[in-house]
């Protein structure tokens, strides 16, 4: 029927008056995907936990493809090792800002459009969430390439671990844009609440690359039937090898969106501020929450180099690496809480998105704090996974004995940072995250001068992410969800 075919309004039936909500297409669940309703309407905990098994595997699949890079490095000696250990903490700067922190913006954004029923406005957001992932990748990859020398000296490399550093970071950060655009178009997709597409693209490629990595580090063949063999490439195979990942990932989840079969779909628009807003005013927020982890990390990297030199820097930079693998556990929770808590507030739900919040923060805790428990008591369990030097053996196990206990704590702050994402409320997870940089950095540093102690330096850190959880947890109960919080 077209306008002119139209009846008169006054023509028409009235049904039964309608509330002001009803009155709202956009908003309506009749003009919503089936998925959207799931995330406004389903029982919290089986959604959560539907949701996150397929978004857990995808963040254990990517910290993967790092422990793969490590265990085949560490076979080329403690220097190799040492010279990762020094890389590792951009490295994965670059993924938790480009998953994580952006990533984390991108899915917000989605999700409150279509929670609030804005279609046009969800697909427009994709090629936003792509400029911007370009953008930042090759900025990002400048800076390391130009940089990476003094950065990595100033963290204590020095000699064979320096070089070896310089060869495995030149390689992984000149890919480091199709990284970005891998984890920008995953978030795309996690934004719809779809977490499965991601996984099996992710899990597919760490698959691949179990025997791809130590064929370019160690050297294959000849190929049968090609008659061509693979060179000993040494630490450069493996940021090779780390590239085509990126590679593939970018190429399978790209076609994904471009074909429309994700929800929010691909579609050139004229860019606009506000919708680029939409991502960085959570991106960017949640990006220096990123920066401080690892800022965190590099100084306590650099002040045991200083104290005790490459072989100890191996041992922490080792352990601290289970550290760092909490935080992709977490974000298989913190995918589904981003899409959950963000359609929530986006539909006006703020009392579930809440609830939501809480019940994501405990299973974390559960599940870090029984990590953390099993490593502080084993240790050497994890660490000799990787090399078998004693002095890198004894500094990794100080680390984990002090820190491990208060994994817990840290993987509950970590899941309610990501529900802080989906609500648009990041400033006291900022605020708690500049918190536990200063207690872990600042009373780490002052108390390796008055003691000399690195265990007592570790405990201090360990108390630093005590306080990043406490830090969020009273935030958000005191109100920092509420209507007039900024």
């Amino acid at each position: 029927m077209n306008v002119r075919e139209t009846p008169p309004l006054a023509a028409q039936p009235v049904a039964a008056p309608i509330s002001p909500q009803e009155a709202m297409p956009p908003a309506g669940p009749a003009a919503m995907d089936p998925r959207t309703t799931v995330l406004l309407r389903g029982p919290i905990v089986a959604t959560m936990l539907r949701m996150a098994w397929p978004n857990v595997i995808i963040m254990f699949a990517q910290a993967a493809t790092g422990l793969i890079e490590t265990y085949w490095v560490g076979r080329l000696g403690t220097d190799a090792l040492a010279g990762m250990a020094l890389v590792f903490p951009g490295v994965m700067l670059m993924q938790m800002i480009s998953a994580g922190a952006m990533g984390g913006g991108i899915s917000s954004a989605i999700a409150r459009s279509l929670g609030a029923g804005k279609r046009e406005q969800a697909d427009a957001l994709v090629l936003h969430a792509v400029v911007i992932n370009v953008v930042l990748g090759a900025s990002f990859a400048a800076a390391v390439l130009i940089w990476g020398r003094p950065l990595y000296a100033a963290m204590g490399g020095e000699g064979a671990s320096l070089e070896a550093a310089l060869i495995y970071s030149n390689i992984v950060f000149s890919g480091n844009v199709l990284l970005w655009v891998m984890n920008g178009l995953a978030n795309v997709i996690r934004g719809t609440g779809n977490m499965l597409t991601p996984a099996l693209v992710v899990c597919v490629g760490a698959l691949l690359l179990i025997p791809v990595s130590p064929m370019l580090i160690f050297g294959f063949g000849p190929i049968p039937f090609l008659g061509i063999a693979i060179p000993a490439m040494g630490i450069a195979g493996g940021g090779i090898a780390l590239v085509l990942f990126y590679i593939g990932g970018c190429s399978v989840l790209g076609w994904y969106v471009l074909s429309g079969r994700n929800l929010a779909r691909f579609r050139w628009v004229a860019l606009r501020w506000p919708l680029a807003t939409e991502i960085l005013r959570i991106g960017a927020v949640a990006s220096v929450t990123a920066v401080l982890t690892n800022l965190t990390i590099g100084s306590i990297t650099a002040l045991v180099g200083m104290a005790a030199g490459p072989h100890a820097v191996a041992g922490f930079g080792t352990a601290a690496r289970l550290e760092y693998l909490l935080i992709p556990l977490v974000f298989g929770l913190g995918g589904p809480l981003v899409a959950l808590v963000g359609t929530n507030v986006g539909a006006g739900n703020r009392e579930r998105a809440l609830r939501i919040a809480w019940i994501g923060a405990g299973i974390a805790a559960l599940l870090t704090g029984t990590i953390g428990l099993a490593a502080a008591i084993w240790p050497a369990d994890w660490l000799a996974l990787f090399d078998s030097d004693p002095a890198m053996l004894e500094t990794g196990s100080a680390y984990l004995r002090a820190v491990g206990p208060f994994y817990g704590a840290f993987g509950f702050g970590i899941a309610l940072y990501f529900a802080s994402q989906g609500a648009g409320r990041l400033l006291w997870a900022l605020v708690a995250g500049f918190a536990r940089a200063a207690v872990a950095i600042g009373g780490g540093w002052i108390t390796l001068k008055l003691t000399g102690s690195l265990t007592a330096m570790f405990f201090v850190v360990g108390l630093g992410l005590l306080v990043y959880g406490a830090g969020i947890a009273a935030a958000i109960r005191l109100g920092a969800w509420s209507a007039r919080a900024s």
